[in-house]
């Protein structure tokens, strides 16, 4: 992984419902000359991808199986319940999981949201996808808990959500081989960490030239007299060896 001369990339993968754009301008700003390549990828595939070096670093929902890997968490997120807007539910401005124990609930085999006891009463099938889920509960058929990312990028104009205040959340979390920490991934760390382009724990910055570090040019040597001798001054500037006028000797 170098620069853009060589035909390399920075290849960043992300989860669905991670918007990784703030950090890609970053990245644009910074290191015009290196590529960065985005990698959708679902949340099951993220972490084989990235032991496969089918990506250099990537945005995952923990948990995920962390052997062989570095990971920072980032962020988490409010779950949301997703329903019809026609559904009770919509009424209210938050949601408790006793709320919705009468309720049938999907739960899609991508889910990333960890659950002791799920809230509700299984639906009759278990979506491949959320997506799927999605569809199933415009139909009616049932209800949906999601980080809220989620809610907003499978938005449909027949469905709402409301935030779940007593329910698991979902963590957003940065993640790379650990035997693969190039000099490329320390900078994208930098970046998520909000770290400044002259920061100390980045890359290091080109050393500054002897101009740079004093700002200011050498001083001009002092003439030299005939003998190759350096010519003494007063202190305006005249040499010694000069004799004023009106002082001749008697």
């Amino acid at each position: 992984m170098t620069d853009g001369e060589s035909g390399r990339t920075f290849r960043l993968a992300y989860v669905p419902g991670v918007t990784p754009a703030k950090w890609v301008n970053v990245w644009t700003e910074r290191m015009p000359d290196v590529p960065l390549t985005l990698v959708a990828v679902p949340a099951a595939d993220v972490v084989g991808l990235l032991r496969d070096g089918g990506a250099d670093a990537g945005f995952v929902r923990l948990p995920v199986d962390r052997d062989g890997l570095s990971v920072i968490p980032l962020y988490v997120e409010t779950t949301v319940v997703v329903v019809p807007k026609d559904h009770a539910v919509a009424a209210a401005d938050e949601v408790t999981v006793d709320d919705l124990a009468d309720d049938e609930v999907f739960h899609p085999l991508d889910d990333t949201i960890e659950w002791t006891d799920r809230p509700g009463t299984p639906a009759f099938t278990r979506p491949a996808t959320t997506a799927d889920a999605v569809q199933l509960v415009a139909s009616g058929a049932g209800l949906l808990l999601v980080p809220q990312s989620l809610a907003r990028l499978h938005h449909r104009k027949d469905l709402t959500y409301r935030p779940m205040t007593d329910a698991p959340q979902s963590q957003v979390a940065l993640a790379w081989p650990t035997d693969a920490t190039t000099d490329l991934v320390e900078d994208f760390i930098g970046i998520v960490r909000g770290r400044t382009v002259n920061s100390s724990r980045g890359r290091t910055p080109p050393p500054a030239s002897a101009a740079e570090k004093t700002g200011q040019r050498k001083p001009p040597k002092p003439a030299q007299n005939g003998s190759g001798r350096r010519a003494a001054t007063s202190g305006r500037g005249v040499p010694s060896n000069r004799r004023r006028k009106g002082n001749r000797p008697r």
